[in-house]
């Protein structure tokens, strides 16, 4: 779990943004006072619990997803999930960008304006896959969908590549039940190499990246659509040959339901017998 207690660095800049808010209401007119300390505290305090929040729906998504994999692999014999990963963002980045974006830097004003605080991307193996996906999610009653963004039938005009989603998913404290927002990324294995790529190089270059390379990641987003494409085409020719799906990993380490029943009542058997041989009377 991340460390969620502000660092001083934080401190300082919630104090700055809270009582630049101040002055500024101020200097309008208004009959603002500089915020105590105590209060600067107090914000940072429902900060940090509205995080923890975001962390716990994060948790919320992984347990759906993960529920998903176990049943495929134990009785689809066919998981479409690779990976999934998450990522939070840290207090010190949700208060960079109220600063940069203009949001108010309050519990409500980051719920309603901020939609990739909790984040959770999935990796799978072909396009086919992610849209299965999607649609076992979304048909849970208690995961509502508030926006869907399809950029694999609509890619961005850098080539970039995913289906991302919008969710909202309940989370019940000891207290109360929050409704937590998370953005749930939807990938296959070149979509996701190609867009860990294309955010290095941006990083690298702080967003003002030479002509050639952004040419060069369009070509490459072309052809790692195409190695998608041709992979499922693959996979559906050897599917449909086989007859069956491939067996996923660790399958053969199953029992099967004969052996299951044997070793049921082996145990059985010798635990309706030791009671009878190690009486004593």
């Amino acid at each position: 779990m991340p460390d969620l207690t502000p660092g001083p660095s934080t401190v300082e800049v919630v104090s700055q943004d809270v009582r630049h808010d101040a002055g500024h209401d101020a200097g309008h007119g208004a009959d603002h006072r500089f915020p105590e300390a105590a209060e600067i505290r107090e914000l940072l305090d429902q900060l940090r619990r509205l995080v923890l929040t975001y962390k716990f729906g994060i948790d919320e998504v992984m347990t759906k997803i993960s529920i998903l994999r176990d049943e495929f692999r134990h009785m689809q014999n066919y998981n479409p999930v690779e990976h999934v990963g998450s990522r939070l963002k840290s207090l010190e980045s949700i208060v960079a960008k109220c600063r940069r974006k203009g949001i108010p830097l309050t519990p409500d004003g980051v719920r309603e304006k901020m939609f990739d605080v909790a984040g959770v991307r999935v990796t799978c193996s072909f396009v086919s896959d992610i849209y299965k996906v999607r649609d076992m999610l979304t048909n849970q009653a208690d995961l509502t969908v508030l926006e869907e963004r399809d950029y694999i039938a609509h890619p961005k005009p850098n080539g970039y590549k995913s289906l991302h989603l919008i969710v909202q998913v309940p989370v019940y404290l000891s207290d109360r039940v929050e409704h937590v927002i998370v953005e749930i990324q939807l990938r296959t294995i070149a979509m996701d190499f190609w867009a860990s790529l294309e955010h290095k190089i941006y990083y690298k270059y702080a967003r003002d990246v030479p002509r050639h390379l952004t040419d060069s990641l369009k070509l490459a987003a072309d052809v790692a659509a195409s190695l998608d494409s041709s992979m499922e085409r693959i996979h559906d020719e050897v599917t449909a040959i086989a007859g069956a799906e491939e067996p996923v990993e660790q399958r053969d380490a199953l029992l099967t339901p004969e052996e299951m029943l044997r070793n049921f009542w082996s145990a059985a058997e010798v635990e309706g017998d030791a009671p009878r041989g190690s009486r004593q009377d």
